[in-house]
């Protein structure tokens, strides 16, 4: 895949984020919400940071396995339950996405929920790849 990541001077200076990923390539791949379940199906985590790292790599798993790297994530949508407590860990999960994804940064968006499928999960996250 070619991305190219798309930050128009006349907007915010994006953090952690790219306003707009213009990918070019021959397959998509739409990635299913993911939060922190285990490979047993049970939520890991008490924190927000936690959780966060555990749907993340969630969502990087079926995305490798799909054949993608995190370089290949055009849009990710991320479903908090609490966006106040987000905002207060946002340098945190920063550092966790970096660690886990890199610094190829796809469009992204932060939605606050009611809850999720999980009554114990803080936090989702889905997306679509485009692979070469």
């Amino acid at each position: 895949m070619t991305a190219e990541r798309v930050n128009p001077p006349e907007l915010s200076p994006p953090t952690g984020f790219s306003h707009a990923v213009v990918a070019t390539g021959t397959r998509v791949v739409f990635l299913a919400g993911q939060t922190a379940l285990d490979a047993d199906g049970k939520i890991t985590g008490d924190t927000l940071p936690e959780q966060f790292a555990q749907a993340l790599t969630n969502l990087l798993t079926a995305l490798r396995t799909a054949g993608g790297t995190p370089a290949d994530l055009a849009r990710v949508t991320v479903y908090a339950t609490d966006v106040a407590a987000y905002r207060a860990h946002a340098a945190e999960l920063g550092r966790l996405w970096r660690q886990l994804a890199g610094r190829d940064y796809p469009a992204m968006a932060v939605v606050e929920v009611v809850r999720l499928w999980d009554e114990r999960a803080l936090v989702e996250l889905d997306g679509f790849a485009v692979l070469p």
